[in-house]
């Protein structure tokens, strides 16, 4: 007997709409007025879901999709290509019943090509994912009995809000990954719609439920390469990483090919395998076939380069992917902590702005506030912070699990007893990554709780290795606990691996490494180094 994963939690319209910042579809003809965002009120007799085949889950009521933040607005330079393929937003909710018919080939085109992208397991452009995302919406407004389109619908809405930090799409590929659903439900044969499903739950961090329906569609089609990349993220995200291996080995077995490269080339660099890191990235980057993705091999790239301390080459890296792909905005915010280290500050706060305004992603905030924090810049630096206290919130909204981030930032910048009570209960609901660990050690020893903090810090260091965050915070718990010896070597390595690994801790390591008397001295704080 099968037993179906839990129900997704319902998706809540955002209240307040973030501020205008490009880019993100639907679109609409230049030079004409734009078309109301707001959908139009659906029809009950054609989005009821008991009028419709009966389905695995019990669907949302119809309620309207979250409106469209006039920041996901596609820039003019993107309009030519896809302005007639979006004509209304509310395509999703309001259409009629047809079962008769099935979606036809796609013209040559940015649709086709998405269509082959997402085919290959590769990223499409963002002008591309645009006009599948208008061209599906326009398909199901007539063809609602149509599943596959529904299921691919959803997890464009999905890729879309991750590319573009806006959550709402979150709750419109709940909507239609549901209608799929209610049209072939999983148990026949609509393994996309789930798919949809653990992709989405990956997007909202909630990794017990990405691994539910993944599993669920494993245990059914274990041949379905699509589904192990969707595994892998929701693994990693709750710390099992010799099942993410598994998966890996699997999806690089069912898919060869650049996707399956750089997913191989991520788990090296977690396990501290650098060497096989860079060359699978710069395979990966070699086979490459479109330019999103290779974007995403030369970005892995400049991570590489940033966390083994040789930020020119980092620069270096990340400006590829940018010349690559110029709407690769992680890119950005890579570069801009490369140039940081480098003293150019200047430059970097110009990139971390022009990363937030293509993808306001609320870690780019926290970076941004503490490169101004260090550079005494407080009250640009307070202004961070109460703009990333606001994204999270929207985040809330819309079921997004931001309790990492949130952890981490109370610990450094608020209460850290706050950030103990968030990171302990995630921990609880078993998100137990590398990340997580170090962030709940963090945030106990800076409440005072140094004793246990030290089993999450020293779990955290074991699990991914050559993150110098990681070993710098074990060895101020072990400086803390008095355990002189270890934790000159945990801020001696941190500082080997990366010595400019943070503008606010780095220097602060340094300080405390200094107090110890530095790597070969052997004794309490405040004792000179020996003598050779």
């Amino acid at each position: 007997m099968d037993v179906m994963p839990q129900q997704p939690p319902e998706s809540v319209d955002s209240t307040k709409p973030p501020p205008d910042s490009p880019p993100g579809p639907p679109l609409e003809p230049a030079g004409t007025d734009p078309v109301p965002m707001d959908p139009a009120p659906p029809d009950p007799a054609s989005t009821d879901p008991a009028s419709m085949d009966p389905a695995p889950l019990d669907p949302a009521s119809s309620a309207e999709l979250p409106p469209l933040s006039l920041r996901t607005t596609l820039r003019r330079a993107a309009m030519g290509v896809v302005a007639g393929a979006v004509l209304v937003t509310g395509a999703v909710v309001a259409v009629p019943e047809d079962k008769k018919k099935s979606a036809p080939p796609p013209a040559p085109g940015p649709v086709s090509r998405a269509l082959k992208a997402s085919d290959m397991g590769y990223p499409a452009s963002l002008s591309d994912l645009t006009a599948l995302i208008g061209d599906r919406q326009q398909w199901v407004g007539t063809h609602p009995a149509d599943a596959k389109s529904w299921a691919l619908l959803g997890t464009a809405f999905v890729e879309w809000g991750q590319r573009s930090a806006d959550e709402a799409y979150f709750g419109r590929a709940e909507e239609a990954l549901k209608r799929s659903l209610n049209v072939e439900p999983g148990e026949k044969g609509n393994t996309a719609a789930w798919v949809g499903l653990a992709t989405l739950a990956n997007a909202r961090h909630d990794f017990v439920l990405a691994k539910k329906w993944g599993e669920t569609v494993r245990a059914r089609q274990p041949k379905q390469w699509t589904v192990y990349p969707a595994l892998i993220d929701a693994y990693n995200g709750l710390g099992d990483y010799k099942a993410s291996r598994t998966a890996v080995e699997r999806f690089a077995a069912l898919r060869p090919g650049a996707a399956a490269l750089l997913r191989t080339a991520r788990m090296d660099r977690d396990r501290g395998w650098r060497e096989n890191a860079l060359a699978g990235a710069q395979d990966a980057a070699d086979r490459a076939t479109t330019a999103a993705q290779k974007a995403q091999c030369l970005h892995l790239l400049g991570q590489l380069a940033w966390e083994r301390g040789e930020p020119e080459e980092a620069v270096t890296q990340y400006s590829a992917a940018l010349r690559t792909d110029r709407d690769h905005y992680a890119s950005f915010a890579g570069r801009a902590a490369a140039l940081a280290a480098l003293g150019r500050t200047d430059d970097a706060e110009r990139d971390y702005k022009a990363a937030l305004a293509g993808l306001p992603r609320p870690e780019y905030l926290l970076d941004l506030g503490e490169l101004y924090e260090s550079l005494g810049r407080d009250e640009d630096a307070q202004s961070q912070y109460a703009q990333l206290r606001e994204t999270l919130a929207r985040g809330d909204g819309q079921g997004v699990d931001n309790a990492l981030l949130r952890g981490r930032f109370e610990a450094a910048h608020g209460d850290p007893a706050v950030a103990v009570n968030v990171l302990n209960a995630e921990w609880a609901r078993q998100h137990r990554s590398a990340a997580m660990a170090d962030a709940l050690g963090w945030a106990l020893h800076l409440s005072g709780d140094s004793s246990d903090a030290l089993p999450y810090a020293t779990r955290a260091v074991g699990a991914e290795k050559q993150i110098a965050s990681y070993a710098s915070h074990l060895g101020a718990i072990q400086q803390a606990l008095k355990d002189y010896d270890p934790a000159r070597r945990n801020l001696t390595e941190a500082l080997r691996i990366n010595p400019h690994f943070s503008p606010l801790e780095g220097p602060a390591a340094k300080e405390a490494l200094d107090l110890l008397g530095g790597p070969s001295a052997g004794g309490p704080p405040g004792m000179a180094p020996a003598k050779p």
